[in-house]
């Protein structure tokens, strides 16, 4: 469904009346196209610690013009706020800041870029996980980088993002991978986020097509955000099996067809669903993508032991049942990569939905158990929390709630399923066991939740 105030917010009389009476102005958000060359299509500029350096040592496979401001022995010529080009992309290092005196150089870095910034621009900060710190005052340092990187998401506008990666030592070789995902249009919906990235063996050998050459298996495949993520990740060079339940066998096949993949249909809550899904996958899987999920909304006081159990079901049992099934079988790749479709609701709660929430929430708890299991063979798992997104489903709620959907959170507009698929793809790489047991959110920041 699309978003007409959306269309009418950036059209001429629209940007008049929005700016006259005060309402929320979204933009439109740059999204990843078809044959572009760079993930960053403008000018990046790099400042602040030693991670900067490292940046740069890669800048060129990311873009084609690079700046430096505020860094230390960087060679790339300097940006000067008023005359320097509009930013496309922004890389600031915090992790050499070890005292909160130190914080005050996040102001002087960025309160001359933030006018500069293009639309759809990127920013990513660099710290260091403040939990491994043994000075207190350089964790505490650290810590205050997460309110600072969230607000300065809320404050940013035209479409502009920005995230924190706490970067272990370990784990400088791993930076080009998410920096070409967060500083791209493939993270158009997501922005205030805190991701870990640690130490991780495996490396893409193809940016083109990153995941040539693994099989990728993504349940509730059929239509929605399923069929985006089997689309992406097909894109990406995966071989994919598309699984839905049986009802759904004519769009499985279509969908299937046209990926060059190969359609299962099967109920993930029958009793043989283990058994069915291992003879369907004879040559084994190295990307899951739990992605089937279903509602029944009630509030608790009217909420039927039907409604609590199906949901209950669908979206977190079968997924531990058909997870354990695949590790006890070894047919799990040994560097496989797991993805749990979670929801905001499972971090913040909502208001009708506590079986669901409850669902998605033990996604996000059955990444962060399963997580040490999976790093000791080079594997990953990790939850992904959509918040609203443009779908059948969110299309079918009553308008009030769905403006209020679109518009509470910083990009003040609703996440297609594209977005959703782009997260599940760059986390399903091989270099992406850097991040583990984590939930990354698609919600363009959304207002509701951490």
């Amino acid at each position: 469904m699309s978003d007409r105030y959306l269309g009418f917010a950036n059209s001429n009389l629209g940007r008049r009346l929005v700016d006259a009476f005060g309402l929320p102005s979204p933009a439109p958000l740059e999204r990843w196209q078809a044959g572009r060359l760079r993930p960053v299509e403008g000018a990046l500029v790099l400042g602040g610690g030693p991670l900067a350096n490292q940046v740069e040592a890669i800048a060129a496979r990311l873009t084609d013009e690079l700046y430096s401001f505020a860094g230390t022995d960087l060679q790339a010529p300097a940006w000067v706020a008023g005359l320097g080009p509009k930013l496309k992309a922004v890389v600031f290092d915090a992790s050499h800041l070890s005292d909160s005196d130190q914080l005050s150089q996040l102001r002087e870095f960025f309160q001359p870029l933030v006018r500069s910034l293009a639309p759809s621009a990127h920013v990513v900060i660099l710290g260091r996980p403040p939990e491994a710190l043994d000075a207190p005052l350089a964790s505490v340092a650290q810590r205050a980088l997460e309110g600072f990187s969230r607000s300065l998401g809320k404050e940013l506008r035209n479409g502009a993002t920005a995230q924190l990666l706490y970067v272990a030592e370990d784990a400088h070789d791993q930076l080009e991978g998410a920096l070409r995902f967060f500083l791209s249009p493939k993270s158009a919906f997501i922005s205030g986020q805190v991701l870990r990235l640690q130490a991780c063996a495996s490396q893409v050998q193809d940016w083109t097509r990153p995941l040539a050459g693994r099989r990728a298996l993504v349940t509730g495949a059929a239509r929605g955000i399923g069929a985006a993520i089997a689309e992406t990740l097909a894109r990406d060079g995966a071989e994919v099996v598309l699984l839905d339940v049986p009802q759904a066998q004519q769009d499985l096949d279509a969908l299937a067809g046209r990926l060059g993949g190969r359609a299962l249909a099967l109920d993930i809550c029958a009793n043989d669903a283990a058994a069915k899904l291992l003879e369907g996958l004879p040559e084994g899987i190295d990307i899951v993508v739990h992605n089937a999920g279903i509602t029944r909304d009630k509030t608790l006081a009217n909420m039927t032991p039907e409604y609590w159990d199906a949901v209950m079901a669908v979206n977190l049992k079968a997924p531990q049942v058909l997870t354990q099934a695949l590790f006890d079988a070894g047919a799990l790749g040994a560097d496989a990569r797991i993805t749990l479709l979670a929801s905001v609701s499972g971090i913040a709660g909502n208001r009708g939905q506590a079986n669901y929430a409850a669902s998605k929430a033990g996604l996000i708890g059955l990444a962060q158990a399963w997580a040490p299991t999976l790093a000791e063979r080079g594997g990953s798992i990790n939850a992904v929390a959509p918040g609203f997104i443009e779908t059948h489903m969110t299309a079918a709620m009553p308008m009030a709630l769905r403006e209020a959907g679109r518009r509470l959170s910083s990009l003040g507009q609703g996440g297609q399923p594209q977005d959703v698929a782009e997260a599940v793809a760059w986390l399903s790489q091989p270099g992406s066991g850097a991040v583990n047991g984590q939930a990354l959110r698609v919600c363009g920041q959304a207002l509701m939740g951490a």
